[in-house]
């Protein structure tokens, strides 16, 4: 499914909802293929399939969350101050390169919806990554440990008379 599919839904073929109860059957095969508008006094109703609806929808919603994350980051470029309790602060974590990389790879993730069924799902692996790695540049616990400097010691070969 892409949203090509839907570039001309309404040049579909228009029904009238007498016709829709005389030829039901005729009239849902039809929609398989393609939308069809019914029509009702001064009413227009579309009949899709229920997969498109979906994929509609999805696309809708998804889009949004899209484009305030993409905002969010470049507000963040231009040096706008965005606090942490945003649904998207998290964000702030990243320097200026990191952020260019962040919305490049959403970016080319999101024109994948067109071409590809799990582009949604590479676009919440892509968000999730960044998301965790936000928490762990923000976490002081793992900032520590990633800089901690203690002395290794190397680990000796086990003898083998000391396996008794």
């Amino acid at each position: 499914m892409s949203i090509g599919t839907f570039s001309n839904i309404y040049s579909d073929e228009i029904i009238r909802a007498t016709e829709l109860n005389r030829q039901s059957g005729q009239i849902l095969d039809k929609a398989l293929e393609r939308p069809i508008t019914i029509t009702r006094n001064d009413q227009y109703f579309a009949l899709l399939r229920r997969e498109e609806v979906t994929f509609l929808v999805k696309t809708a919603t998804q889009s949004k969350t899209i484009f305030e994350l993409l905002t969010v980051a470049f507000c963040l470029l231009m040096g706008k101050e965005i606090g942490f309790e945003h649904p998207y602060g998290w964000l702030r974590v990243f320097d200026a390169e990191e952020l260019q990389d962040f919305i490049k790879e959403v970016s080319e993730a999101f024109r994948l919806i067109d071409s590809s069924n799990h582009a949604w799902d590479m676009i919440d692996a892509i968000i999730h990554e960044w998301h965790e790695s936000a928490i762990a540049i923000a976490s002081p616990d793992l900032a520590a440990a990633f800089s901690d400097e203690t002395d290794e010691v190397p680990l000796t070969k086990p003898s083998a008379h000391s396996a008794t």
